[in-house]
């Protein structure tokens, strides 16, 4: 199973998990929260009607103390005229005053004046409580008449419930005697439980006193919370309850958020899972994944030329630099131990043909030396004197003797040096057969296979600047064409093109300090010339140096031919270097339009087929 599905498990695993502790949150946290504000709010909304229902007392307890600190209220006590009735107590008086009944009171709890009316009506109201003419001798306000406090309350009659108010009768000025008590009732009809309710904004209706039988009783249905509060009368016994209904909307409306937060996770939560994967996948699984390829790939291949060039900055990138800058160490090293091998087979071989050819060299040079020393010694010029004075004659018989015996000694002496000197050529002969031998060999050797290897053409380029000496470099720009990056990776003998590339800048170089420049360009180009059977890499080397004349165009390639002073060069690198190209199986060339104008190296290379490659590391 490889990681991707494993991501994708881990991660809708944890999305599950989530949901599973959302569901437990709303059941557990959420929806008992929203039946706690609903709760809250019915118990707000009964303290809202009971600060109604108080503040309907205190104003009806203001009215009756309004009227009980009145100078004709005072005066109507004392004298009971009659015409303080007919002109205060009426019907549009009462009205005014939202009362149904008013009474005034005297010390000893009897009424002097008592008035009952339906505000509908506007008829006399049979109420029992006024027509009792007296409060009741257990009437619990009579403290408050006798030490002239006001009070307020609730009070059952033959009508229902009244709110009954009472205020001490006073001089005008607050002043005393207090001469009994102005009341004022008002029947607690449902027109009036509804203005309550309407000024609390709240629902209420009354219900039996047996229904709240806690204080601040609560109960709940499927639609409903309801909030109980128990009314006392004046004597402190249970009236009737008070009953708030608040529609349970916060818990549908928490149903219906839930359901759609339900969704709206579930939705997320499948954005998200896709989103996350496509992330997981740009981010860490893709990079990952081509990590992956590219260790199997150069395990697999053994190219060391691919590079993953992955710029993030995350593990996954410093990964991969990492991974390639250790690819890069074993090229390099590989590269290393190539070149090594390659020059320490070189300088094996060079061994081997040196002793071979310093074996054949001394009695080469030992013949030589002697031959040479006979010939000096031989008598030549000596006998050819004598020859030419016996030529031209003389007349002494004696010096004419001598001379004819020294030219028999002379002759025997030159036939001996010539017979030793024949000898010496035969000894020659031999040794230079051998010495051809020895170089035969070298060549054979030199055709044998070379390593192979996977290069990108600017890094080569880049590998033979790193052996051209400085000044050639400081005289050289290499302008290296988009072409050599087309290529991509070839297969080559490296480390002989990385030589022919060496020996092609300095040549370079060389040709554009003739040419008098201070600087002058090298421009690279490369193609992939494509036939039947097999691919062959053309270089262009062009640049601005001396150029090269039409006539030498074919000789540049000669050993030992060179336009250069014969005191710096020896005409031995472009020969090396048509030998190496020949070895591998190429060809090279030199074009150039004249003098002054530049010059162009052509190399076509074979390329290596990749199949081919693996068997010749193999063998």
């Amino acid at each position: 199973m490889t990681i991707r599905p494993k991501v994708i498990a881990l991660v809708a695993s944890m999305l599950a998990v989530l949901g599973v502790v959302q569901i437990v949150v709303e059941h557990r946290i959420l929806m008992p929260s929203f039946a706690e504000l609903e709760r809250d709010d019915a118990r707000t909304a009964m303290r809202r009607i009971s600060y109604a229902l108080d503040l309907t007392l205190d104003r009806l307890a203001l009215s009756a103390a309004d009227w009980g600190n009145w100078e004709d209220t005072y005066r109507f006590v004392i004298d009971h005229n009659p015409d303080y009735v007919r002109a205060n107590v009426t019907t549009v008086g009462l009205k005014q005053l939202q009362v149904n009944t008013m009474l005034v009171v005297d010390v000893n709890g009897n009424f002097v004046m008592s008035s009952a009316l339906d505000l509908n009506t506007e008829q006399p109201l049979d109420i029992d409580f006024v027509a009792a003419k007296a409060w009741p001798a257990d009437f619990p306000w009579r403290a408050s008449l006798r030490e002239g406090r006001a009070a307020k309350g609730f009070l059952q009659t033959n009508r229902g419930i009244m709110m009954i108010a009472a205020a001490p009768v006073l001089d005008g000025n607050g002043g005393g005697p207090q001469r009994g008590m102005v009341m004022l009732g008002r029947l607690l009809s449902d027109a009036e439980i509804q203005r309550i309710a309407a000024q609390a904004q709240a629902l209420v209706s009354m219900a039996p006193a047996n229904d709240a039988r806690t204080p601040g009783q609560l109960t709940e249905t499927a639609d409903i919370t309801q909030v109980f509060r128990a009314v006392n009368d004046v004597y402190g016994r249970p009236l009737m309850a008070l009953r708030v209904d608040v529609p349970r909307r916060i818990t549908q409306r928490g149903h219906t958020a839930i359901a759609y937060a339900s969704a709206c996770l579930i939705a997320a939560a499948i954005v998200v899972l896709v989103l996350l994967v496509l992330v997981l996948n740009r981010v860490v699984l893709k990079p990952l994944s081509k990590v992956t390829r590219h260790a199997v790939a150069i395990g697999n291949s053994e190219d060391l030329t691919a590079r993953l060039d992955l710029h993030g900055n995350d593990e996954i990138g410093l990964l991969a630099r990492e991974f390639d800058r250790m690819v890069e160490r074993v090229a390099q090293s590989r590269r290393q131990l190539v070149d090594q091998s390659f020059h320490a087979g070189f300088a094996e071989l060079a061994k081997g043909v040196l002793h071979n050819l310093g074996n054949a060299m001394t009695p080469i040079g030992v013949r030589l030396s002697g031959l040479s020393q006979r010939l000096r010694q031989a008598p030549a010029a000596d006998a050819e004197q004598a020859l030419d004075e016996l030529r031209r004659g003389t007349a002494d018989a004696v010096r004419c003797a001598d001379l004819e015996e020294f030219m028999r000694l002379a002759c025997a002496e030159l036939a001996h040096t010539l017979k030793a000197a024949q000898e010496d050529v035969a000894v020659l002969t031999r040794q230079t057969g051998i010495v051809q031998s020895a170089l035969s060999e070298q060549m054979r050797s030199s055709r044998n296979e070379h390593v192979v290897e996977s290069v990108r053409l600017p890094e080569l380029i880049a590998q033979s600047l790193e052996v051209v000496p400085d000044s050639c470099r400081q005289r050289l720009v290499i302008d290296t064409d988009e072409s050599l990056r087309q290529v991509g990776v070839v297969h080559v003998a490296r480390t002989v093109l990385r030589l022919v590339l060496q020996n092609l800048i300095i040549n370079a170089a060389d040709a554009v300090r003739d040419a008098g420049k201070d600087k002058g360009v090298l421009r690279v180009s490369a193609q992939i010339v494509r036939n039947a059977d097999h691919e062959q890499l053309h270089l262009h080397c062009q640049d601005d140096g001396v150029g090269i004349a039409a006539a030498n165009l074919d000789r540049v390639f000669e050993k030992g031919f060179s336009t250069k002073s014969k005191g710096t060069n020896y005409g031995i690198g472009l020969h090396w270097c048509s030998n190496a190209i020949s070895a591998l199986g190429g060809r090279i060339w030199a074009a150039s339009d004249g003098p002054g104008l530049g010059a162009s190296m052509h190399l076509m290379l074979p390329l290596v087929a990749r199949n081919t490659r693996a068997s010749v590391e193999a063998a």
